[in-house]
């Protein structure tokens, strides 16, 4: 079993991450989950993770809150994607249990100085933030966490937010520097990936037909007031970005890649945010990053729905 954190702006495919996570409890330990301002402000997204965890059956994994902006920069939301909830038509009941009071930048601290070293995965969904700033405060963390497995970055798909750059990678890439300079154990999961796992009609027809409370909320998400998936651009259908992250670590076959080099655009207004990935290893620089660009979406698919239909 492997113990988890899940780091998260929910967000409808933080959502869909969320909800795969509660339905693999013999193979995933939920320890807590962090919110992080990001595809829409900090009390919405803790509101929603809170409310996430209700709906998986799970309302006692504690919720702790993060920062509510970049490191440096001004928030960036993307409302326009997810909707000003961030669960895109979704209405949950308000969550009956709190928010915890700690702030969650000093409870990953805590936890990865208290814990075996090596024992805590951390899955981060959103912005690298609050990872970031425990880095900043408590250096001596890096070496005692197993692994951060971050959904980010872009390289031949060009970026989501701006020509160049990927949106958990552009809202702070301030932190996405400081985490990739960090040298832990990090497997990043770009657009490269996830824009291989499309909810296309025929799957969503699939989801529909899986019935349980936690499928049908999937469904409202990604589906169009017609009964037919959103699409994103000209693809056909939308990708499942966030839920890769938990499926990566259920089946580590679902994705191929490999270790190379990954720095991020911290200076020019142009390519604010790129992720420079080294993939033919030019530069020289350290390989700092497992990055997987190839995805099997039928075996993706067959494993949500599946774990979907586990849920209440």
């Amino acid at each position: 079993m492997r113990r988890i954190i899940i780091d998260t702006d929910p967000g409808k495919d933080d959502a869909v991450a969320i909800l795969l996570a509660l339905a693999a409890p013999e193979e995933l330990e939920l320890v807590s989950v962090t919110t992080v301002a990001g595809n829409v402000p900090l009390s919405r997204t803790t509101a929603n993770a809170l409310a996430l965890l209700e709906l998986g059956g799970r309302p006692g994994v504690p919720v702790f809150p993060g920062c509510a902006r970049p490191m440096i920069r001004p928030p960036v939301t993307a409302e326009h994607v997810h909707g000003e909830t961030g669960l895109q038509g979704l209405v949950l009941p308000d969550a009956q249990a709190p928010a915890q009071r700690q702030h969650a930048v000093d409870h990953l601290i805590e936890v990865l100085l208290r814990e075996p070293a090596g024992s805590i995965t951390l899955c981060l969904l959103g912005p690298a933030t609050n990872f970031a700033m425990a880095l900043v405060k408590a250096p001596e963390i890096a070496p005692r966490i197993g692994e951060v497995v971050w959904m980010a970055g872009a390289r031949s798909e060009g970026g989501n937010v701006s020509p160049a750059a990927e949106y958990n990678v552009y809202a702070d890439p301030e932190a996405a520097a400081v985490l990739l300079d960090s040298g832990v154990l990090l497997t990043m999961l770009p657009l490269d990936l996830t824009h291989q796992v499309l909810m296309t009609r025929d799957r969503l027809l699939a989801l529909r037909k899986v019935g349980t409370a936690a499928a049908r909320a999937v469904a409202v998400m990604f589906g169009d007031a017609d009964g037919n998936p959103q699409r994103e651009r000209e693809k056909d259908g939308i990708p499942l970005h966030d839920p890769c992250v938990i499926a990566h670590l259920l089946d580590p076959e679902l994705f191929k890649g490999r270790r190379i080099n990954v720095a991020v655009e911290t200076a020019s207004p142009i390519s604010l945010g790129m992720s420079v990935a080294d993939w033919f290893h030019v530069t020289g620089r350290p390989q700092n990053a497992l990055w997987l660009n190839e995805a099997d979406a039928d075996r993706f698919f067959n494993l949500l729905f599946t774990r979907l239909a586990r849920l209440p």
